[in-house]
């Protein structure tokens, strides 16, 4: 039900991921502001993800999941109605924005905690894949390809599939049977920690750690990124390359495909070449996806170049999760897992923001090759830390049962 659950909301996402950039380039040229739009959807990562996770360390995981479809669903019925009624602009836009942003925080940071609790450690790695599979296919693939078509149609059919993903989402959710019950303190009567305690337990438990504190600073660089691309592409991809609306949708389904492609080797590639260099390697395939255009405007080179940044994320996903779920304790999973989100994420929107500056000041290209030049710089740092004892000691903690 994990994997249907997060089927079904990164498809309704993958949707609104495209349609409201898209939305936003019929309101105005300006890179920066259409840059904001992508910010605001990852904003809520960067505020208030440690709060969350403090949240999901200390109520039920399943309810939070239902508080996020409800807000998803309340959004999208707002986007709706605003649109029929042709009163959406900017504003509108980056507020709801925000409000499904927060809704991912709340959802992503949940389901992330819930597998620990449910999946064997040797059967952590599949579940992973399958989580991470279902969520590249969707939210990079299929929701993205869909949405370009259906904005060609019109912004409204768009929303409209949009939230009846939401609400199809409510129906799978009905179906996950699970309670989660936090630990208490000893003696039972004692107080329970603060909140800001508890994300200071989070932050300490990432930064005492060596490994995990590197990969929370290489995965600051590959959001921001992923944070710059998403900014940038809709105008350029429907600008500078000449693409359409559904051409985009299908532009950003290359990241899909390669995604798909990377929760199907990734097994393979771990037992081939190790889980370092598996994580490792994305480095370089994020490089290229931000390089590409940057150097040319063809629509192959530049798909082909984003293909392989999705297969390269998937890999970095499925295996960072593993280390992640292997070293911290199932406890902390959601304070822990909101700090390190908050790298991921967070730096979305400030990759956006700076690329959307750059765009602006000098051009889009010039923005891309920027990001490619800082994500290439930290493969030295990462290949320093995570080195092959270290990989093999995450080894031997995995074939425990």
């Amino acid at each position: 039900m994990l994997v249907a659950f997060t089927t079904v909301t990164n498809l309704a996402d993958g949707v609104m991921k495209i349609a409201l950039p898209l939305v936003a380039t019929s309101l105005t040229e300006s890179p920066a502001l259409i840059s904001g739009v992508a910010m605001s959807l990852s904003l809520p990562w960067l505020l208030s993800a440690l709060h969350i996770g403090v949240l999901v360390d200390r109520v039920d995981r399943r309810k939070l999941v239902w508080l996020a479809n409800g807000i998803q669903v309340l959004v999208g019925g707002a986007l709706l109605a605003l649109a029929v009624t042709d009163l959406l602009n900017l504003p509108v836009i980056y507020a709801c924005g925000a409000a499904l942003g927060i809704a991912e925080v709340i959802a992503g940071t949940s389901a992330a905690a819930l597998v620990p609790d449910v999946v064997a450690v040797s059967g952590r790695e599949r579940a992973n894949a399958l989580v991470a599979g279902a969520e590249t296919v969707c939210l990079e693939f299929v929701g993205p390809f869909v949405g370009g078509l259906l904005v060609g149609v019109g912004v409204s059919f768009a929303l409209g599939a949009t939230l009846v993903g939401y609400v199809l989402t409510a129906a799978v959710l009905v179906l996950l049977v699970y309670r989660y019950r936090p630990a208490t303190a000893s003696g039972g009567a004692a107080a329970a920690p603060s909140v800001r305690a508890q994300i200071g337990e989070g932050l300490g438990f990432l930064f005492r750690h060596r490994l995990l504190r590197m990969l929370a600073a290489v995965v600051t660089v590959l959001g921001s990124c992923w944070g710059a691309w998403f900014a940038l592409m809709p105008l350029y991809a429907t600008g500078a390359m000449g693409l359409t609306s559904a051409d985009y949708g299908l532009l950003v389904g290359a990241l899909g495909i390669g995604g798909v492609a990377g929760s199907l080797v990734v097994g393979w590639f771990n037992r081939l070449f190790g889980r370092r260099w598996a994580m490792m390697i994305n480095i370089f395939l994020t490089g290229a996806m931000m390089a590409a255009p940057a150097l040319s405007t063809d629509r192959w080179a530049v798909g082909c170049a984003a293909l392989l940044g999705g297969m390269g994320g998937t890999l970095w996903t499925v295996n960072v999760r593993t280390v992640m779920q292997t070293l911290v304790p199932s406890t902390m999973m959601g304070r822990f897992g909101a700090v390190f989100r908050l790298f991921a994420f967070g730096s979305g929107p400030v990759g956006a923001g700076v690329a959307g500056a750059l765009a602006e000041w000098f051009s889009a290209p010039t923005a891309m090759a920027a990001f490619a030049i800082a994500c290439l710089l930290a493969f030295l740092p990462l290949a320093r830390v995570f080195t092959a004892a270290v990989e093999a000691d995450l080894d031997n903690l995995l074939k425990q049962p």
